[in-house]
C-alpha cells in the first residue's frame, strides 16, 4: 500500500475526482507541452455528466491558463478506461503536439495514459486487514504504531498539517452563511445547527447537533470548491473531521492523540483504496461516504483505547451498513444529497463504536471480506447510480 500522503490530501472541492485529479493532471500536461497554445479536452463518463457541476471545466481552464482550452462534454463515448475518463490534445499553431487520456481513478489519484504515478513508493509491506492485524499481533503493536513503523519521519508533522486544515475547513464554514452557488438554492446550514443552542438541552440533543454542525461546516466548504482534506475523497470530506473535532472538544484531546486516530483511519482507507475503490463514479456513494464512516469509526475506536479486532468490528460494519448506496448528485453538484450524507454518515460511526464496545466477539465477516464485497455490489450497480445525476434522487427531485 501506498503513503498515507496518498489518501489525505489537500486539495479544491468539490470533487476529488472532478476536481483535484483533472487539476493534477493539466499541471503535467502544462509542463509537458509548454509551448502549446491550445489545448482541446474532452470530457467522458462521470466527468461529463457531472463535470458542470463539479466545476471540473473550471479547474480545468484555470489551471491551464493562459492557454486557451476548448471542452467537450461528450456523453456518448462508450468502453472507457474508468468511468473518470478525459482525454487532451495539445496544439501549437494548429499542429497537434501530442494526444493524452487521463483517468481520474478516485480521491484524486489519477492514471496518465495507463500508467499509474509514481508519487510516492509502496511503503507498506501488506494489503489486507488480516495481514496487518497478524503483523501487529506479532509485534504488540497499535494501528497507529504500524503506520510510524513504515511511514517516514515527517509523518507526525504531515498529520498535525492535515488536522489544523481539517479545523480550518470547519471554522471557515461554521462562519459562513447565505445560498450555496449552483442554482439550486442550497441554504448553508452549519452556522444555523451550530448556534442553534436551546435551554436544558439534553447532552445526546447537543451531541447531534454539534456533530452535525462540523459535519455540515467541512461539506459546504467543500461544495463551494473550498481547499479541503480527502478523507478519502471531497464528496465524503466532512465525516472524519466532524467526529474529531467533536470527540477533542469533548474530552480535551490533544492534537496528537487526535494524529494517532488519523493514522489509525488511514489504515483503513487506504485497504479500500488498494483492494476496492473511493471513486463514486466507480462504485457508488459507498465507496466515498461508506468509506469515510468506516475511518471515523476506527479513529473512535482508536481515541478509545479499543482492541483491533473491536476496531476492525466497527469498520466493517460500518461499510457493511453503507453497502448498495448510490451515488446520485442533484443537477451533478455535490450538495444534495452530499452535503447532509456526510453528517448522518458522522453520527452513524459514534453508534457504530459503541456497537462495538459490545459486540466485537460476535463478528462473523472480517473487514476484508466487506471490502470485496462493496466492490463488488459498486460494479453491480447501474451506471445512473454512478455519479452520473441520471438516476435516483438526481432523476426524481425536481427544482
Amino acid at each position: 500500500m501506498k503513503s498515507l500522503k496518498e489518501l489525505y490530501k489537500i486539495g479544491r472541492g468539490p470533487s476529488s475526482s472532478h476536481t483535484i485529479g483533472p487539476e493534477k493532471a493539466c499541471n503535467i500536461l502544462k509542463e509537458k507541452y509548454a509551448k502549446a497554445d491550445l489545448f482541446k479536452i474532452e470530457l467522458c463518463g462521470s466527468l461529463s455528466a457531472t463535470g458542470k457541476g463539479h466545476l471540473t471545466d473550471k479547474i480545468i481552464e484555470e489551471t491551464l491558463a493562459p492557454t486557451k482550452v476548448e471542452i467537450i462534454f461528450n456523453n456518448k463515448k462508450s468502453n472507457l478506461p474508468h468511468p473518470n475518463t478525459f482525454y487532451s490534445t495539445a496544439y501549437s499553431n494548429g499542429e497537434v503536439l501530442g494526444e493524452d487520456f487521463v483517468c481520474s481513478v478516485g480521491g484524486g489519484a489519477i492514471t496518465f495514459n495507463g500508467e499509474t504515478l509514481k508519487e510516492s513508493k509502496d511503503v507498506y509491506p501488506h494489503s489486507s486487514f488480516t495481514e496487518i492485524k497478524e503483523f501487529c499481533t506479532q509485534n504488540n503493536l497499535r494501528l497507529w504504531q504500524y503506520v510510524e513503523v513504515f511511514e517516514d519521519a515527517d509523518l507526525w508533522d504531515y498529520l498535525a498539517d492535515i488536522w489544523d486544515k481539517m479545523k480550518a475547513c470547519i471554522k471557515e464554514g461554521l462562519n459562513a452563511d447565505g445560498v450555496l452557488a449552483g442554482g439550486i438554492d442550497t441554504v448553508r446550514k452549519a452556522k444555523t445547527l451550530y448556534d442553534q443552542y436551546a435551554l436544558n438541552e439534553s447532552e445526546e440533543s447537543i451531541e447531534n447537533r454539534l456533530v452535525c454542525a462540523y459535519a455540515f461546516a467541512v461539506s459546504e466548504t467543500n461544495a463551494s470548491g473550498g481547499r479541503v482534506v480527502t478523507a478519502p475523497t471531497c464528496g465524503s470530506c466532512g465525516v472524519l473531521p466532524a467526529v474529531l473535532k467533536y470527540l477533542q472538544k469533548k474530552f480535551n484531546l490533544s492534537d496528537n492523540e487526535i494524529c494517532k486516530s488519523l493514522a489509525t483511519a488511514s489504515v483503513i482507507g487506504n485497504i479500500v483504496k488498494t483492494n476496492a475503490s473511493i471513486s463514486g463514479a466507480e462504485c457508488g456513494c459507498q465507496a466515498e461516504v461508506g468509506v469515510a464512516c468506516a475511518m471515523a469509526s476506527a479513529a473512535i475506536a482508536e481515541i478509545k483505547g479499543f482492541s483491533i479486532e473491536q476496531i476492525e468490528y466497527a469498520a466493517e460494519i460500518a461499510i457493511e451498513h453503507h453497502l448498495g448506496l448510490t451515488c446520485d448528485p442533484v443537477c451533478g453538484l455535490v450538495q444534495i444529497p452530499c452535503i447532509e450524507r456526510n453528517a448522518v454518515a458522522a453520527l452513524r460511526a459514534l453508534n457504530e463504536v459503541s456497537l462495538a464496545t459490545f459486540l466485537a466477539n460476535t463478528s462473523k465477516v472480517s473487514f476484508d471480506t466487506v471490502v470485496k464485497t462493496m466492490y463488488e455490489t459498486g460494479k453491480d450497480l447501474h451506471v445512473r447510480y454512478r455519479e452520473t445525476s441520471k438516476g435516483g434522487l438526481a432523476k426524481t427531485f425536481k427544482i
